[in-house]
């Protein structure tokens, strides 16, 4: 589904503006434990964050990545279309589809993204949950393509939750945000079921070692 119409194209540009002042009066301090701001921008990365700390994440990207391009998977439902937008307008490229098995294409299409010496960034918990548990998808692309994953996090001083299946945070203005750049995690190859739901956990206890407050 695409956002048309003018009205919608109104809407877009008024949420963009008031995200950005919103992200503006937040107060920054950074914790990157993976040397993620270092790392020369002809290495392509997986970035992983959970679904609840999405709010502000492209903004902070740009922030401190600038010199870095990438898409972010996103979901291709209707809500999907007004965030594809948004994330589009911050700079960022889109691919729609799902995390899961099931989202073949848009597995494909960030493979190819990854093959271009660019970088993804995945929810791999959305978009409908359960709330920080990995989904198969990003599993099998850090196979199938040998990026690295890097869990990405932000925590908050002071924050808003939404009451929905994965508790949404909103930062209250003028709070500080930590951002948590986590090391640099290496999908090793299986070969049974067994052995990928191994990888999966790894990388979720990864991803959760990350988090302060649920």
């Amino acid at each position: 589904m695409k956002i048309e119409g003018w009205r919608a194209r109104w809407l877009i540009v008024i949420g963009f503006w008031l995200l950005r002042i919103w992200e503006r009066t937040l107060r920054y301090e950074v914790d990157d434990r993976g040397d993620l701001l270092v790392r020369p921008a002809t290495e392509s990365a997986i970035g992983a964050v959970w679904h609840n700390r999405l709010l502000v994440m492209p903004l902070v990207l740009k922030r401190f990545f600038p010199h870095r391009q990438g898409a972010a998977l996103i979901s291709a439902s209707r809500d999907g279309a007004w965030i594809a937008a948004l994330v589009q307008r911050i700079g960022f490229d889109v691919v729609r589809g799902s995390s899961s098995r099931q989202g073949a294409t848009a597995m494909l299409q960030l493979g190819d993204v990854l093959a271009r010496g660019r970088d993804v960034v995945i929810a791999p918990d959305g978009p409908r949950g359960p709330a920080y548990e990995l989904g198969p998808g990003i599993v099998l692309l850090a196979q199938r393509s040998g990026a690295a994953v890097f869990p990405l996090h932000l925590e908050y001083s002071s924050c808003w939750r939404l009451k929905n299946w994965d508790r949404f945070i909103l930062p209250r203005p003028f709070s500080k945000v930590r951002v948590i750049l986590g090391r640099p995690h290496q999908v090793v190859a299986t070969k049974t079921e067994t052995e990928f739901e191994s990888e999966r956990l790894r990388l979720q206890n990864a991803m959760m070692a990350l988090v302060e407050r649920r």
